[in-house]
């Protein structure tokens, strides 16, 4: 395995490890033991793009999964909500797209507010999500909704929760509207896209020593931080002329990976 790319490797399998669930490493570098399959249909979900495969993740994800579609499908108009990325079977680097989703606790869920739940899988191959942004970001077009907010609301309300990266128009406009308790705020970050779907990213579980947590946010809610990022998508800063160029992305070898991924890999 030595010298291969991990990517590879990963995407290569179809199922998850035959062994006790566990991540190992971090959100961008590790891999998932165990993983359990989201169901590709439940009675408030539906997971979507199945021919990618990666609808699997940490039990504990899942279970989030469950609760928070069951509470969207409280919300009028939503019938549950439609599930993008997790990760692959055994987590690990992507033949394609995110740097993070490697220890199945990230998820993409869909701004999209879903108005019925027995699509085909052709149709979940071909629909798209919609955009919630206006002006590259900086605010919140006419998709956006109060339920839009509650969902959101309600998934960085739970304990399982580390953070949840939204573009920054919607963290802003989520600060603005909020007029109860705003200690979940905190866990709204801003980051870059996220205005098809909202990425949700999960604690380390108890008792998961292999797994590393990303630093907690910092403390606050975050609002001034948000409209700082709106300020400079409205009135970017000119270029810092110093800037060294960005080196070239390397792909992740296994000797880049926590030890026991390969064991991950290996296993049944």
């Amino acid at each position: 395995m030595q010298g291969v790319e991990a990517r590879k490797l990963f995407g290569a399998s179809e199922h998850g490890s035959h062994q006790h669930p566990a991540p190992f490493g971090s959100y961008n570098k590790g891999c998932l033991a165990g993983g359990a399959e989201l169901p590709e249909t439940g009675p408030t979900w539906q997971a979507m793009r199945l021919s990618r495969n990666r609808n699997w993740g940490y039990p504990e994800t899942i279970s989030f999964i469950r609760d928070l579609s069951a509470t969207a499908a409280q919300q009028p108009g939503w019938k549950g909500l439609y599930v993008g990325d997790i990760s692959q079977p055994r987590g690990g680097p992507m033949l394609s797209g995110h740097r993070s989703h490697q220890m199945g606790l990230d998820i993409d869920i869909w701004m999209l507010p879903p108005d019925r739940l027995n699509l085909s899988v052709a149709e979940r191959e071909s629909l798209s999500s919609i955009s919630m942004r206006r002006d590259k970001g900086a605010y919140v077009n006419s998709s956006w909704t109060h339920q839009h907010h509650e969902v959101l609301k309600a998934a960085a309300s739970d304990s399982r929760v580390a953070r949840i990266f939204v573009f920054p128009g919607a963290k802003v406009r989520m600060c603005n509207d909020e007029k109860g308790d705003r200690k979940w705020l905190r866990k709204i970050r801003p980051w870059w896209g996220h205005h098809y779907h909202f990425h949700v990213r999960m604690n380390c579980p108890k008792g998961a020593s292999g797994c590393r947590n990303q630093d907690p946010p910092p403390a606050g809610d975050g609002c001034k931080g948000a409209e700082k990022w709106v300020q400079d998508i409205l009135n970017p800063p000119p270029p810092d002329p110093n800037a060294k160029p960005p080196k070239p992305r390397r792909q992740l070898e296994m000797a880049d990976l926590p030890g026991q991924c390969i064991d991950v890999l290996q296993s049944q």
